[in-house]
């Protein structure tokens, strides 16, 4: 089902379709029950925060005998693909990048980065802040090249952490089929708007709220993609999402433990009511919580579980673990490991036959997600609330396109919903939201007011 696609993606598609007959990487259905159940209990306060098909604990990731000592590397670096038949200059590419880094002027970078990615017709989003920059930009090879050079011509930023993914050629006709003459700018189902890119200046570049952890002055194990299915089969090694559960409810790795948390900022504190820190055995975590049945009261006490032997994290592209790994060893845990380059680079580098992942990768794009071989995924997005919807999702009666679905319609007021379904009308009226010269850069003030003197005439 193609439900809220443009009219051109669903042309652009049935060519495709017509071209190749086989599909690669088929729709992978992961019903919530399905992954394993584990030992150790989750918290009663965050397991109730979750449904009630996808509680998920601690536990021995797998059974059997122990696997053979894990190689990993203590440090590393992710780089674009080298490949010997790389495409033209003139193609689209997508990149993820971030590097930790001493970075108090990081303010006097944003005026000069973003004027170069506005020339090169960079699009996408980059924050800087006092621990280093962080950002994902969408354009053409040699312009994105330009891009991550000129940040790395301070000595700070050097060794980027970069993870490339492809453009399929539904998106990069869409993309190069708009220029900056029409209000459409790149158009809803592209991976970035065209001729757009923010910019921000922040006080983190992964909102974690803990400026004394500090990725910079100590960090956990890097594991590559080759070695990661080695030490999470571990059954002494246990397994953490650092996503949030929004991300987590379309994919993860089989038996990691899912804390649940709605934002980042949340993990330490997931953390902290999981886990001895300080080695007590008695140690007890009160649940009795405002809203609580009674026979959750009942067990007002539950013990905390020792820390493990060993944890191994993963996220995204891998720049929430740098904190997360930091924190950890800050917190008394000894062996903490984190997936080089994240999921991104595990599902570019592991076949499907070999993977241990399930389901789909949610990604901060347009693309939504991303399956094995970073393949465009199959789910889209709920511009009410920017979390991810399936085609079951869109025919329940909670989905309106462009103003809620299953997962936000009841968390929404009515107010909220008609201020979404005013911003829709905008759209589907102009293109883009926000009216004619939104997303695109005038020739100026003049051929602006003449452009739009002449849409409303002939709208008239």
């Amino acid at each position: 089902m193609l439900r809220c696609r443009s009219p051109l993606l669903l042309a652009l598609r049935m060519l495709s379709s017509s071209s190749h007959t086989s599909n690669p990487n088929p729709i992978f259905r992961l019903p919530c029950t399905s992954r394993p159940i584990c030992a150790l209990p989750l918290r009663t306060r965050l397991s109730n925060s979750c449904s009630s098909t996808r509680r998920m604990t601690l536990s021995k990731c797998f059974t059997g005998a122990a696997a053979d000592p894990i190689p990993v590397s203590s440090s590393g670096q992710t780089h674009c693909r080298q490949n010997p038949e790389e495409p033209d200059s003139n193609s689209l590419v997508v990149v993820s990048f971030y590097r930790f880094a001493d970075f108090p002027d990081h303010a006097d970078l944003r005026k000069p980065l973003k004027q170069l990615c506005e020339d090169l017709r960079v699009s996408g989003g980059i924050i800087l802040a006092p621990e280093g920059i962080n950002g994902s930009i969408c354009g053409t090879r040699e312009s994105v090249e330009r891009i991550l050079g000129f940040i790395q011509t301070d000595g700070r930023l050097k060794g980027l952490r970069q993870i490339e993914s492809p453009v399929s050629p539904e998106q990069e006709a869409i993309h190069h089929g708009h220029s900056t003459s029409s209000p459409l700018a790149a158009g809803e189902d592209a991976p970035f708007r065209w001729d757009h890119v923010r910019v921000k200046l922040k006080k983190e570049i992964v909102t974690l709220g803990m400026p004394e952890v500090s990725p910079i002055e100590k960090v956990g194990k890097y594991v590559s993609p080759k070695d990661w299915n080695a030490l999470i089969s571990d059954p002494d090694t246990v397994v953490i999402d650092v996503r949030n559960n929004y991300e987590t409810r379309i994919g993860m790795f089989k038996g990691a433990v899912d804390p649940c948390t709605t934002a980042f900022r949340d993990f330490p504190s997931w953390v902290e009511d999981q886990f001895q820190l300080d080695g007590s055995d008695l140690e007890h975590a009160k649940v009795g919580k405002k809203g609580l049945d009674e026979s959750m009261n009942k067990d007002a006490e539950i013990p905390k579980q020792k820390m493990p032997k060993r944890v191994a994290m993963y996220c995204t592209g891998g720049i929430r673990c740098e904190k997360a790994s930091s924190f950890l060893l800050n917190k008394g845990f000894e062996e903490v490991y984190h997936l080089k380059g994240g999921i991104l680079k595990y599902l570019e580098e592991v076949p499907k036959t070999e993977s241990l992942w399930e389901g789909e990768c949610f990604v901060f794009d347009k693309r939504v997600s991303v399956e094995h071989g970073l393949v465009q995924g199959n789910f889209k997005l709920c511009y009410g609330c920017k979390q991810p919807v399936s085609d079951a999702d869109m025919e329940a009666t909670e989905w309106e396109y462009g103003v809620s679905c299953p997962h936000c319609f009841s968390s929404k007021s009515e107010e909220e919903k008609e201020r979404a379904r005013a911003r829709q009308r905008q759209f589907e009226t102009w293109g883009i939201i926000g009216g004619l010269d939104k997303g695109r850069r005038p020739a100026s003030k003049l051929d602006s007011i003449k452009r739009n003197q002449a849409k409303l005439s002939s709208s008239v």
